[in-house]
């Protein structure tokens, strides 16, 4: 009965959790993408270039660089937020959540052989993947998101009819 009970009471933030990864990798791959556009141009270019060539410690400085950056941003964006400017806070807290991902994303990908390199990260960027492919397994396999699809599913047809 107590692991039944303690399973239901980690089910809904087993589900939160997973809709968050989803909605973070939803918004990653087209980020990055459009980070490796930008990277096209000359001086960003040069600035990849350096970035891949970066050794392990280094690597790992510059991925955590914008989240510290970002600090600052999201604290203006709570200030504003309290001081009654919800809108303009919330807006501001889409953006650099937008911004960050979309650079960390790019630098991820600039960096992931280097920081690799580091056993421990590999360790931990092992473990996680592992994990978080088996959690975003069972929400894909629950009743949850098989009603989730064919309402999206219904609705398509339902906007193209």
């Amino acid at each position: 009965m107590l692991k039944t009970l303690k399973r239901a009471l980690l089910l809904p933030l087993r589900l939160l959790l997973a809709l968050l990864i989803l909605f973070e990798e939803w918004g990653y791959q087209p980020l990055a993408r459009l980070m490796a556009r930008l990277g096209r141009l000359p001086v960003l270019r040069q600035l990849e270039h350096l970035i891949t060539r970066l050794p392990p410690a280094a690597a790992l400085a510059v991925l955590l660089l914008p989240a510290l950056l970002l600090l600052p941003v999201k604290l203006l964006a709570l200030l504003l937020i309290g001081s009654g400017r919800f809108g303009l806070g919330l807006s501001l807290v889409i953006l650099a959540k937008l911004a960050g991902t979309a650079i960390v994303a790019r630098l991820f990908q600039l960096t992931r052989p280097a920081l690799l390199r580091m056993a421990w990260f590999a360790r931990c960027y092992a473990s996680w993947t592992i994990w978080k492919s088996g959690l975003l397994d069972w929400l894909r396999a629950s009743e949850i998101w098989r009603r989730a699809r064919l309402f999206k599913r219904r609705l398509r047809r339902f906007m193209r009819a």
